[in-house]
């Protein structure tokens, strides 16, 4: 078991990304990754900066405690859901709250919402896949726990020449945005930073700005852009909400010493919030561990039989 789940990192699947180029016969790609498919980008982007054309990092983060979840009610409620999803049905209306935000969900369409036509479409594609399997979720969380992109990595990646592009949705609840904008600057001067209105699927939620996105990359690429020129863009809100910006948003609230003791107190919840639910995965992990341990060690009843 220990050995499977060493097998999902996403520094392997890179080398798999790598492999099936070289079957492929291409020196150079533009490579476009999601969630987890963006941060094994990340690692093919260091492991071999000479074959990237561009690349395109979509709702992504920097692994490890970077993985963990917006912590509020809904997401609450949603956690306890899926542990206790059984049925197609169940782990769908899950799946639909955790990718789209509630206002594309709600949208009309036709005769009815959006939600129930998604709802259909995921029922549909979970009953003929099947549900995930335990092994198979439990090495997806691995392969993200595990991701870090280190600082010299990410210096290969600078200093390759390709122009990255970083494109998030800004109510996603599985990847924070906040982890994206810091992801982008630390590549600059050759990433920009594209904040759009919509979640975890922002793809299906706004496709048009996305493929926007990714052309204006494959055009600045083809047109060998620099990356300061491409970075030192000027910010451009557009009327769907999708501001594109070479840095990342920052806001800076004066205070007075109350002011700036609140903020203090709620930079401190904050860090003793990422601790405590680092335990609780230590915890998690460790039982599951154990559990896998006593799964396979469990005693075997064995019966003599005596010969006549």
């Amino acid at each position: 078991m220990n050995d499977l789940l060493f097998s999902f990192r996403t520094s392997i699947m890179a080398r798999d990304a790598l492999a099936l180029m070289d079957h492929l016969g291409w020196k150079k790609a533009h490579v476009f990754g999601h969630s987890m498919g963006a941060m094994i980008s990340c690692k093919l982007a260091a492991m071999a900066p000479h074959r990237m054309s561009s690349l395109a990092l979509l709702n992504v983060t920097g692994g490890g405690m970077e993985c963990f979840p917006k912590v509020d009610a809904q997401m609450l409620s949603l956690a306890f859901r899926f542990l206790r999803a059984r049925t197609p049905e169940q782990r769908a209306l899950v799946d639909l709250e955790t990718h789209y935000t509630k206002e594309y969900l709600d949208e009309e369409v036709g005769s009815c919402t959006r939600r129930a036509i998604l709802y259909k479409e995921y029922v549909k594609g979970i009953s003929s896949s099947g549900m995930q399997s335990n092994c198979g979720f439990e090495g997806q969380i691995n392969a993200c726990w595990t991701h870090k992109v280190t600082t010299k990595e990410l210096d290969t990646i600078r200093a390759a020449g390709f122009l990255v592009s970083v494109i998030h949705g800004r109510h996603d609840i599985i990847a924070q945005v906040c982890h994206a904008r810091w992801l982008a600057q630390r590549l600059l001067p050759a990433a920009r930073m594209v904040d759009l209105h919509g979640a975890h699927l922002v793809s299906h939620e706004r496709p048009e700005e996305v493929n926007n996105a990714l052309m204006d990359l494959i055009k600045a690429t083809k047109y060998a852009m620099a990356p300061q020129e491409w970075s030192s863009q000027p910010e451009n809100t557009s009327e769907t909400g999708a501001l594109i910006s070479a840095r990342p948003v920052t806001l800076t609230i004066r205070t007075g010493e109350a002011g700036n003791a609140a903020v203090a107190a709620y930079n401190l919840l904050a860090k003793l919030q990422l601790s405590f639910l680092y335990v609780i995965g230590l915890i998690v992990m460790a039982f599951e561990h154990v559990r896998n341990i006593v799964r396979v060690t469990k005693p075997v009843r064995v019966v003599a039989i005596q010969s006549s």
